[in-house]
This record gives C-alpha cells, structure tokens and sequence, in this order.
C-alpha cells in the first residue's frame, strides 16, 4: 500500500527520554530506585501530557514527597538534560523525507510547556508539516481519540499512513486503525522500512 503520510513519534525515536538514567546519574542507581518506588513519576508525567501545567503539575508533586522535593522539581527545572540527546540518525531520516516532498507529522505525548522548551533546544521539532501534541489535544497515546484527530486534521486516509513509535500499546492502537506501523528499536531499521516502502533510497537513508 503506498504511503501518503509518515508520522514520528519523539521520545525515544527522535529525543532520547530515559528519565532513570538521569536520575542514576544525579543522584545513584539505590536513590533512584527507592524514588521511582514512591512517587509515581511516568504518572506525574502523563498529567503534563494531558494539558497539566509543567511546572505546577510537578511542584505539587514535590510539595507531596517532602523527602524528594528537590529531586522531584528536577523533573522540570532540568527537564531538558532528561530529554537527551538527539538521535541524530532519525533526525537525518525526518529531514530527508522532507526533502523528499514527503509529508512528516508528529503525534507525540507531550506538554504544552515541555514541548516548548525541546523546541527551543531541538530546532527539528520545528520542521514537522503538522505537530499533533497530546498536551493541546488533550489526550494521550494509546487513547484511540488521538488517532482519530490525526485522521481528521491530516485529511489522510488511515491505510495510507505510516507511523512510528517505540512502544508496542500506541503501535497496537495505530494498526487497529487500520494504519501501517513499524515498532521503533532503532534508527537503522526504520532507515529500513523507509526504503521498503519506496519512500528513501538506501543513499538517502543512510
């Protein structure tokens, strides 16, 4: 089936997003863990993903954990050092698609406020054709809901959009939809499935 439309997600296929390992290395793999034992983190997280203020959604978090709080306002006073680095290769893949005359989107959870500050520190996430940010819409990945306001926005039917992302849920939800899918490992093998779909040559994915 040809391909009309090729959408990204971001954590972890255009930005590294390893929360714990930023942690680890602040604060040690022991601290780290007892942390993450106590206070529902990804949780938090998803509330900022859902439209919550960035910072007051984590500094009440804090004000609830006395014992973490100043771990817990890491989480947005350096937010952009756990949101790191750039995976270079997808990035080149993006650009090259673009270059190409390829429509790119991405539809990614992220929040209104920490998606502004990658923007600022990620110049690529400002070369989307159209960015459908959970935080404005509302709604999180794997919700079936956000799927169908990238149908509706891209006017692009579902069989004809190829998306990528690396959690196997928000795939799951995205080929039930009847949209053709590759589970993001690594930025070598979505090279791949670019050039299986004729959409890059293997020169132009490199």
């Amino acid at each position: 089936m040809p391909v009309d439309l090729v959408i990204f997600d971001i954590g972890n296929v255009l930005i590294e997003w390893q929360p714990e390992r930023y942690y680890d290395g602040v604060i040690g793999p022991e601290r780290r863990e007892a942390m993450f034992a106590q206070v529902d983190l990804h949780g938090m997280n998803d509330e900022v993903d859902r439209g919550g203020d960035f910072r007051e959604t984590i500094y009440a978090t804090a004000e609830r954990y006395p014992e973490w709080r100043d771990e817990i306002r890491l989480w947005h006073d350096r937010w952009i050092d756990i949101a790191a680095p750039a995976i270079d290769h997808s990035v080149r893949l993006l650009r090259a698609l673009r270059s190409k005359g390829v429509p790119v989107h991405a539809l990614t959870n992220f929040g209104i406020g920490s998606f502004e500050v990658a923007a600022s520190a990620y110049d690529f996430l400002n070369e989307f054709d159209a960015r459908h940010i959970s935080g404005h819409l509302g709604v999180i990945k794997p919700a079936p809901r956000i799927y169908e306001i990238v149908e509706e926005q891209g006017g692009t039917a579902p069989e004809r959009i190829l998306f990528t992302d690396d959690r196997p849920d928000n795939i799951a939800t995205a080929q039930a939809r009847g949209w053709q899918t590759h589970l993001f490992e690594d930025p070598q093998g979505w090279a791949d499935r670019l050039v299986q779909a004729g959409l890059l040559t293997a020169e132009d994915a490199a």
